[in-house]
């Protein structure tokens, strides 16, 4: 009997934009702001935190970088376009454009069919944004991008890999660990930090293209890696 080819090894990333805080009704700007203060923070910068709220970030962006292909591809806001090639690339990279749920009912639907998933930080930040906007859309997950994978068979989170799942206190970013295994930056053209802005100055695939650079240097971290620490753990 003919083995089928074994799913392939994604890595993912997103993009997310903070909800208006002047659209937030008056219990929940009180509640965040309550915490804010017991953090230390002031309105303003609980106002500009939205994104990193869970519940409160719109997913703009999702990249997916194919290990076994080396291709990527784009899940973007903008007018709904199917699945094509992404317009004057020459890396052979694809995209969809749609709204936040068709972006995230796509997701779902592609990831299904998927081998292991990698992440930075994924399980902590990304899937739980993924599965809860989803949620909040009328939309079920097909996978547990949260569990807590030990193997990392299923997730493959490299934040948690280099601390050791919780051994080594101090966390470094994307951008650090790229660095010490001499990989390109993923941050060239744009930061986490700067998102909003170029969302706000409608520079969708300027955020499309640096969430793909994210998921590729992941995959490429990965890459690195997968021999070496990984079976440390799996």
């Amino acid at each position: 009997m003919t083995r089928g080819k074994a799913p392939p090894t994604v890595a993912f990333d997103i993009e997310v934009v903070g909800d208006d805080w002047t659209t937030l009704d008056e219990a929940t700007r009180g509640y965040l702001l309550e915490r804010a203060r017991k953090k230390g923070e002031t309105a303003e910068e609980a106002a500009t935190k939205l994104a990193l709220t869970l519940g409160l970030g719109r997913v703009v962006a999702i990249a997916l970088w194919n290990l076994d292909e080396q291709r990527g591809a784009v899940l973007l806001e903008g007018e709904a376009a199917p699945w094509s090639a992404w317009p004057g690339r020459a890396d052979g990279a694809w995209w969809l454009r749609g709204d936040e749920k068709a972006l995230l009912r796509a997701f779902w639907e592609r990831v299904n069919g998927y081998g292991r998933m990698v992440s930075f930080s994924g399980r902590m930040y990304d899937g739980p944004v993924l599965m809860v906007r989803s949620a909040l859309h009328g939309l079920r997950p097909s996978r547990h991008l949260a569990a807590r994978d030990f193997a990392m068979r299923g997730h493959c989170d490299l934040a948690e890999l280099f601390t050791f799942q919780g051994a080594v206190r101090d966390h470094y970013k994307l951008d650090y660990w790229c660095r010490r295994f001499g990989l390109e930056s993923p941050k060239s053209t744009l930061d986490g930090s700067q998102v909003e802005k170029a969302w706000r100055a409608g520079e969708i695939e300027k955020i499309g293209d640096y969430c793909l650079r994210d998921a590729r240097a992941t995959g490429q971290l990965y890459e690195k890696v997968k021999d070496t620490l990984l079976p440390l753990i799996s």
